[in-house]
């Protein structure tokens, strides 16, 4: 086989002996939701057809639980009886028809499990779950690998191509390897020999009990991040005796859900733990052992996964949220059309944040992912549609959305945008530390603004009059936002500046600021202050695992260590009207990320604030007294500029006059509402009306 000019390790097939993957790429697992109930299993089978179909090598699962203890949640994804693996093979069937092949991920939540028949090696409680799990007792560990072991053959018999056992992310086998969470004085516990015991016996009977030729994975937590890990060397010993058991292939899992370090989150570097891989890789190729290694996080385009297995980090790379923001991404890589590919930028917001809430997972940059048999466009049939010409105002992500999907159904689409570029409020937050991939976002629909036809019209600020002479048959109202004005005495002075002013304009901010308002868009003005001009921890990865606290596991257990952030580059104080936490309505896997982020750089946050006035010499404010409406006396926040980021207020002036002029005109994205400036709605405003149109 040719070897692919661009991508020659990503592309080229693994042989795993009793069968070959057409490629290197492994659609790692992710919970989205449709794993949690029968009615969903047709909406499953269609998400994973259509990776299959996009050319992914492997596909994963999200995790089913072997029985009830192991649950995520109550009533979670199971798969314990026959009759649960024949509602299986409408997927397996689905994703076989497209050439693909597909394992199921064994996940065993123990105490992580939000329920309360969750069990654990020991009685201790997970910091990230309400309820205290039940100890096992030797028999009960027995019955766990039992389940373990049918899980397996029941997938077997479901038509899957494999397993992956879920020994990582701190979930039950993990537990058991851990001293801090396994404090038993049994065989199950005590020495490294004992507590790896679980892991082993599992592999081992998993693989006596379906065979040789079927693909056996392990997820191998490498690096827990948290204090008191597994050291280097029981993780190595594990994982020489995991292959040894029997496993295919070992995959990579980077840190316990528990820790307090990011790992898959956008600030995160791309490729940020494939040397832990490595590192793995090269102790066991030392040993002799060929067994091929998986690595994982961070890795959302071809030419870092083709780097990442150049360099000899691993033989497989496992991509899950890239693969929902585009289906087609090997496809596309192969087809040499990598300027195509819809590229994950690490956001959460629909998928993490959704699962963790309970609801189906989905893709800020693609609303489809998920929902692949409701949110269906076609090109329009001459026969039964009327090619319409449609006139979108606006190139922010919401009108990107619409006129690219309107053009691609075959609609004439003009898109207008005052700014010399597009993108609007993703232009901002593209300079934000750590959200420098929003910028993939911007280069993907520029290329589809030409692959589909859409007529550009930048520095163009319509109006009715132009509107109505152009004849349109609809108009899309994506206009976005205006900041709104807090109306605090004072604003109007030299020292005070507006987001817009300190993102997308570069006004010069003094050493000292405090910002007003702490919803998103202050978080990331706060972000944006404290980093030294031209340092992006994001593009560094040494220092960025310095400022996490990471290190070599090999000479620090679990491999966590004290953090060493960067000084700040700036005096930062950020307000909130708001009693409480700041931060509260950030995102519900990132929201601890950003402020985390913001106390290592010392910027103080007050909250339950009032407003009393700005001066030349900073900002007057009372806060409130306990929860009452008893103000403080006034005090002055000293500071070198305020920073006004106190919401935004929708921009529509054009709305009613075009309506009054008889134009057809739809709302979306920050025109429609323009509370925090919310990306996922306002992406999934623009594709879903585009195709109804």
């Amino acid at each position: 086989m040719t070897p692919h000019p661009l991508y020659p390790h990503l592309l080229s097939p693994l042989d795993l002996g009793h069968t070959t993957l057409k490629n290197r790429v492994l659609m790692g697992s992710m919970h989205t939701g449709l794993e949690d109930g029968r009615r969903h299993f047709p909406r499953m089978a269609a998400f994973y057809a259509e990776r299959a179909r996009g050319g992914v090598g492997l596909i994963v699962t999200g995790g089913f639980a072997p029985n009830i203890e192991g649950w995520a949640k109550p009533f979670a994804g199971t798969l314990a009886t026959s009759a649960a693996a024949r509602r299986h093979r409408l997927v397996t069937d689905a994703v076989h028809a497209e050439g693909g092949k597909i394992a199921l991920q064994i996940l065993h939540t123990g105490r992580y499990g939000y329920h309360p028949l969750c069990v654990a090696p020991s009685r201790i409680k997970s910091p990230i779950s309400p309820f205290t799990p039940r100890e096992l007792s030797a028999r009960g560990i027995e019955r766990q690998i039992s389940a373990f072991v049918r899980c397996a053959a029941l997938a077997r018999e479901a038509g899957y191509d494999g397993v992956e056992v879920m020994g990582s992310e701190g979930y039950l086998i993990n537990q058991f390897l851990v001293s801090h969470t396994n404090q038993r004085d049994d065989a199950w516990g005590g020495s490294p020999a004992n507590r790896m015991r679980l892991a082993l016996e599992i592999v081992e009977r998993v693989r006596a009990a379906v065979g040789a030729d079927f693909i056996l994975i392990y997820r191998l937590s490498m690096l827990d991040l948290i204090p008191g890990g597994s050291s280097w060397d029981e993780v190595v010993t594990l994982a020489k005796a995991v292959a040894a058991a029997g496993a295919t292939m070992i995959n990579t899992g980077i840190g316990w859900h528990e820790a307090r370090i990011p790992t898959i989150a956008t600030s995160v570097p791309r490729g940020a733990f494939a040397w832990v891989t490595q590192k793995m890789r090269k102790e066991l190729r030392a040993a002799g052992l060929t067994i091929p290694l998986i690595t994982s996080n961070r890795i959302n385009m071809p030419e870092v996964a083709e780097a990442i297995l150049a360099e000899g980090c691993a033989d497989m790379v496992s991509m899950a949220r890239p693969l929902l923001a585009d289906p087609e991404f090997v496809n596309k890589a192969a087809q040499h059309r990598r300027d195509e590919i819809n590229t994950c930028i690490a956001c959460n917001q629909a998928c993490l944040d959704h699962a963790f809430v309970s609801k189906i997972a989905s893709c800020l940059v693609n609303p489809r992912a998920g929902h692949e048999t409701e949110l269906v466009w076609r090109p329009l049939d001459p026969a039964r549609h009327t090619r319409k010409r449609i006139a979108v105002v606006g190139a922010g992500p919401a009108g990107l959305a619409a006129a690219t999907t309107l053009a691609e159904r075959g609609h004439e689409v003009h898109l207008f945008e005052a700014a010399a570029q597009v993108g609007g409020q993703f232009n901002m937050a593209r300079r934000v530390p750590g959200k420098e991939e929003f910028a993939e976002t911007l280069r993907y629909y520029t290329r589809r603004i030409g692959v589909t036809g859409v007529q550009l019209h930048l520095s163009k600020r319509v109006d009715v009059a132009t509107l109505v002479a152009g004849r349109f048959d609809e108009v899309v109202l994506a206009t976005g936002v205006l900041p709104r004005d807090p109306k605090i005495p004072g604003s109007d002075l030299p020292n005070v500046l507006s987001y817009i002013d300190v993102l997308l304009h570069a006004r010069p901010v003094g050493p000292r600021v405090a910002i007003v308002g702490a919803g998103g868009i202050g978080f990331d003005v706060a972000e944006f202050l404290v980093t030294a001009p031209g340092a992006s921890p994001t593009m560094n990865l040494h220092e960025w695992l310095a400022e996490w606290g990471v290190a070599d596991p090999a000479t620090a257990r679990g491999g966590v260590v004290a953090a060493r952030p960067a000084p700040p580059a700036r005096q930062v104080t950020l307000l909130q009207r708001k009693v409480g936490k700041l931060g509260k309505g950030l995102g519900k896997t990132t929201g601890w990320i950003h402020r985390a982020s913001l106390q290592m750089k010392q910027v103080r946050m007050i909250g339950g604030v009032n407003y009393q006035r700005i001066t030349a010499q900073g900002l007057w404010i009372t806060t409130r007294i306990s929860s009452g409406a008893q103000q403080s006396e006034p005090r002055l926040i000293e500071c070198d500029t305020v920073v006004l980021c106190s919401g935004q207020e929708p921009l529509r002036v054009l709305h009613e006059p075009l309506r009054a002029a008889g134009l057809r005109t739809h709302l979306i994205g920050g025109a429609f509402e323009a509370g925090e400036l919310d990306a996922k709605r306002a992406i999934d405003q623009g594709t879903r009306l585009a195709a109804t149109l």
